[in-house]
């Protein structure tokens, strides 16, 4: 396809609903998930199959919340009808819990401080629905402490006390054990189990240094629990923990890492999702029968893997480049998978949207650096084409084949610009060993694998070489700060979104509970002043040549609104240009879709504007 006119608004491709946590309700018949439909993410609920009436697909927004943001929820097992989710105001993220009837209830909050951080455990509910295990900051700011809501009873029951961090897992079906994580440091976390009626804890896994364990969830006998673990090798793979044994038996091992392994409600079916260069597959085992078979999802990436009680569906979300967040839902006996929601809105043709293709490029140490090129959409009497380098945060995350940023990609590619997003050491889903290349050294190889990308792209032919920019949100945003300031003279256009600017001041100033893993991930601000220093992009604000745009939400906790101030005034005061967008009801993100619509427009205007220019020219 050849274009002639570049008239596709941004509000087209940004006309969907962004949809999140998926969950079986009431025994199948109904899912739960949570969509910005109304403007904010609130709660829902859809059926699975034709009503008793003949109506198909009905739908239901359960909470009503404007300022709040939804963000997960999780379902009682005991008749489907009570649940749990967690909430924050504004981007906060002093997530607050909050329990609910399904079928006749109104939102309550059950969290007592409404300053502190409330998160959920990874199974949620015992299975007689009594007790909800949730970590929370409120007894130490510095710690995330495990506790128990009794649902019967409304009290919050301590479990673990002691200073850490610690994650809440998986109930035994006796309702007694529960599985939880302690973050022993970033790259080792180890399982222990707590008896919820005496407090006895006993570690699970052995103490192995830089490994990584998560627990999955429980037979259905009581005899023991699936384990993700790093310990075979480079990649998560699954492991069975036995209670009588003490044993940890591997049972899914891919040359790949398994995201999510989930357990039907009558034990027969194992379901997981495995990453195979940033795109999910999806597998269900029978191993009662020895049976196994790939889930026909639609390619792309999964996310919110989830089984009904019946163990008869499969409910997952579903996100691809050219297209965003479905839900789905796949019956296991015949592997149909039905779609129940139609988020996208934008009436764009199927042939304006663009598929990435996967690129390698060789980084100045001759490493190989897995990347995805967006190329655009030609338009006629054009033969070179702009390309911004855009760049995911984390850093320990994966660019992945989404729909990304609002639409962003899609968006430029139909505009004339290239989109080239690099899995830079220091991504995950390539082994841990390439992720551990970034720790303590932010600003340093990862740097210099985007000034390789800025090479490799200078080698196509297609490429205009006056023409690139780069783009990135939190680590993304500090490695495009990064980028303009010391790889100045590749550069003509810039969008930074919350990334730090001075790493001194950013590890200082993270969640209280981060804090303990600054030295270890980025620096120590007593120890490694120099380092920190030296990496900082608010030191080289002088060689700046690249036209800048700054993006920042005044509540964010993670990155605070100090760390775009100083670059701003910093920029100003040397007379630089920068332009600079605040929104003071957001955080680390947008919440509210006429938010991210106004800064994701922001963004693509600003870019194709600074790349293309006003006219198309």
């Amino acid at each position: 396809m050849v274009l002639t006119r570049d008239d596709y608004p941004f509000e087209r491709f940004a006309a969907f609903r962004r949809i999140s946590s998926v969950s079986f309700l009431s025994e199948g018949d109904w899912i739960g998930y949570v969509s910005d439909a109304s403007g904010q993410f609130n709660l829902w609920r859809k059926r699975t199959s034709v009503s008793a009436d003949g109506e198909t697909y009905s739908e239901e927004q359960l909470t009503a919340f404007v300022d709040e943001s939804v963000r997960h929820f999780c379902v009682s097992p005991s008749g489907g009808e009570s649940v749990a989710f967690f909430a924050d105001r504004h981007g906060d993220e002093n997530f607050q819990l909050y329990i609910m009837d399904v079928l006749h209830g109104w939102p309550r909050r059950v969290s007592g401080n409404p300053k502190a951080r409330y998160e959920p455990s990874m199974g949620g509910f015992s299975w007689d629905g009594r007790y909800l295990a949730y970590s929370t900051n409120e007894r130490n700011p510095s710690s995330m402490s495990l506790q128990l809501y009794d649902a019967k009873s409304e009290e919050h029951i301590p479990v673990i006390q002691r200073d850490g961090w610690f994650i809440g897992g998986y109930w035994s079906p006796d309702n007694r054990l529960l599985s939880f994580i302690e973050v022993v440091d970033l790259q080792t976390m180890a399982i222990w189990l707590v008896d919820s009626l005496s407090g006895k804890e006993e570690r699970v896994t052995p103490p192995m240094d830089k490994v990584r364990f998560s627990p999955g969830p429980w037979r259905r006998d009581g005899s023991g629990f699936y384990v993700l673990g790093d310990s075979g090798g480079e990649f998560v793979n699954v492991y069975f923990y036995s209670l009588n044994t003490g044993n940890m038996e591997a049972v899914i091992t891919p040359r790949w890492d398994v995201e999510e392994v989930v357990l039907s409600g009558d034990g027969r079916w194992l379901v997981w999702s495995q990453n195979e260069d940033g795109y999910s597959r999806v597998f269900a085992a029978d191993p009662q029968n020895n049976t196994q078979r790939e889930l026909g999802f639609p390619k792309g990436v999964v996310y919110s893997l989830n089984v009904s009680q019946r163990g008869d569906m499969v409910a997952a979300l579903v996100n691809s480049a050219s297209h965003p967040s479905e839900v789905y839902v796949c019956e296991l006996a015949t592997n149909t998978v039905h779609r129940l929601t139609y988020s996208s809105l934008g009436r764009i043709p199927t042939d304006r949207l663009v598929e990435p293709v996967n690129v390698k490029y060789r980084s100045f140490d001759g490493r190989e650096v897995p990347s995805y090129l967006y190329k655009p959409l030609p338009i006629k009497g054009r033969q070179r084409y702009p390309v911004v380098v855009s760049i995911h945060g984390g850093p320990t995350s994966q660019e992945r084949p989404l729909y990304a940023y609002g639409g962003l990609y899609q968006y430029l590619v139909n505009h004339g610009v290239g989109v080239f997003a690099p899995n830079f050491r220091g991504s995950t889903g390539y082994g841990k060993s390439y992720e551990r290349l970034i720790y303590r050294d932010w600003g340093g190889g990862e740097l210099r694998d985007f000034e390789w990308a800025a090479k490799y792209l200078l080698s196509q032919s297609w490429v205009d070489p006056e023409r690139l920019g780069v783009f990135g949100g939190s680590f993304g945003g500090f490695a495009t700060l990064s980028c303009v300031t010391r790889l100045a003279d590749y550069w003509r256009a810039a969008v930074d979104i919350v990334g730090p600017s001075n790493l001194l001041t950013f590890v200082k100033s993270v969640p209280p509970h981060w804090r303990r893993f600054m030295g270890e991930w980025v620096g120590d601000p007593e120890r490694d002043v120099e380092l920190l220093r030296e990496r900082s992009p608010i030191n080289y604000v002088d060689k700046i040549r690249a036209d800048l745009l700054i993006i920042q939400g005044a509540n964010d906790p993670r990155v605070v609104k100090a760390e775009s101030d100083q670059m701003v005034e910093k920029l100003r005061s040397l007379g630089k240009s920068v332009e600079y967008i605040v929104f003071e009801d957001e955080g680390h993100g947008f919440t509210k879709h006429t938010n991210e619509l106004k800064a994701m427009r922001a963004a693509a205007e600003f870019l194709v504007a600074k790349l293309v220019g006003q006219d198309g020219a």
